[in-house]
Parts: structure tokens; sequence; C-alpha cells
């Protein structure tokens, strides 16, 4: 790791919470690890989440609904696996002998998750202001730079669309099948409790968005 650390002007004083970081439950599993990476991928979340929308409110005169749909868009699950794969975090990812069989190292919801495990990682070894340096070395150059577009905020847009008409909008989880480091999730999105999109995903937040753009689909017809 010391090549990222070189990249990202990180110095270390805990290297067991990046090794943790860098591990998937089914290496945990096999070489009968204490942790792995999912207490800190939670704890990354909201890290990673605080540090945009502090950035975005500082440097833009976003109104609320706008800063809301540029920070889905920025820590999103195919946003955050694009910054991992910039930096090589890959290289660095640790996975039991199956996954590593079926490509987990490479697995889109994993790199991302691990991206976000890191990131609490540095929180908790160097501090909130450390975290928010790398966090936003990383991402401002994606966020200043107007080509760039990971997706579209669909549960925003449909949510605007239903208020306009004031209608009633719920997510429900009706499927969650696969092992704990493989989970797909199903999601339904009901407009006045009628089905108007599914969305299945290795995360319950991109499934609701592709439930809300499968819904967005049907309404536009």
């Amino acid at each position: 790791m010391k090549e990222l650390f070189k990249r990202l002007n990180i110095k270390p004083n805990r290297l067991d919470l990046y090794n943790i970081a860098f591990s998937h439950s089914s290496y945990a599993n096999e070489h009968h690890l204490k942790a792995d990476y999912e207490r800190l991928e939670f704890l990354g979340d909201a890290v990673v989440d605080l540090a945009v929308a502090d950035y975005l409110y500082k440097n833009h005169n976003y109104k609320e609904g706008e800063m809301t749909k540029q920070r889905a868009s920025y820590v999103c699950e195919n946003a955050l696996y694009e910054y991992a794969k910039d930096y090589e975090f890959t290289k660095y990812i640790k996975v039991g002998h199956g996954e590593e069989n079926d490509g987990g190292k490479f697995k889109k919801a994993i790199v991302a998750d691990i991206f976000e495990a890191f990131m609490g990682a540095v929180y908790l070894d160097l501090g909130y202001d450390k975290a928010k340096e790398v966090i936003l070395r990383i991402m401002i150059p994606y966020i200043e730079n107007p080509a760039i577009q990971f997706f579209s905020d669909y549960k925003s847009a449909l949510q605007e669309c239903v208020q306009t008409e004031q209608r009633t909008l719920v997510y429900e989880l009706v499927k969650e099948e696969g092992p704990a480091h493989d989970k797909k999730f199903t999601i339904e999105v009901k407009v006045d409790d009628m089905v108007f999109g599914i969305g299945c995903a290795g995360s319950k937040k991109e499934a609701e968005q592709e439930a809300a753009h499968d819904a967005l689909k049907k309404l536009a017809k």
C-alpha cells in the first residue's frame, strides 16, 4: 500500500485499519480474521457524503435540490468504482479463493464499498480533516469537469414528478439473495400503491435508483 499512501499523501499510524479496509468478508472468513471492511464501509459512506456536501455548499451556489442531485452523482457506486480504479485499489483488495475465481476483486459493488471503507480508515486513523483532504484530492477533478456524468439521480427526478402530481411514493425491498459478500437486492417502487418500477443491484441504494429509472420510463409513456 506504500504507493497508494504516497499518491494520497497519507502517513498512516494504524496500518491495521487499512488492512481491514481492503479485506473482503470471504478473505476474513478463510483466514479467521476478526473483521472485514463492512463496518469501515458504513463509516466511510457517511464521511464521503459529508465531504462532498461540504465542498458543494462552499464552492457552488446550488439550491438544495440541485446539491442533492450533484452529491448523489459523485457518491454513487459507478463514481466510487471509477475513483478506486484510478488509484488502483484493486491491487490491494483481498478476497477468498472462491470470490477470487469469480472475479471478486474487480466487482463494481465490492470495489466501490472498499473505496468507502478506505476513507473510513483514513478518518479513524488521521481525523476528518485529513479524510476530507484525501477525498477531495480524488474527487474534485471529477466534480469540476462538466463532461463527466456518472448517472442521473433518478430518485430525485421521480420524487419531483410525484410531488407535482401529489401522488404517494414508496420503495420496498422485495428480495434479498446471495451470500453476505455478494448480495443482490430487488426493490419495487410504488406510486399510489401501484408497482411502477423494479430495480436489482448489489446495494439497496443502486437498486432504488434502478427502480426509479424504470418508473420514470413508464411514467413518460
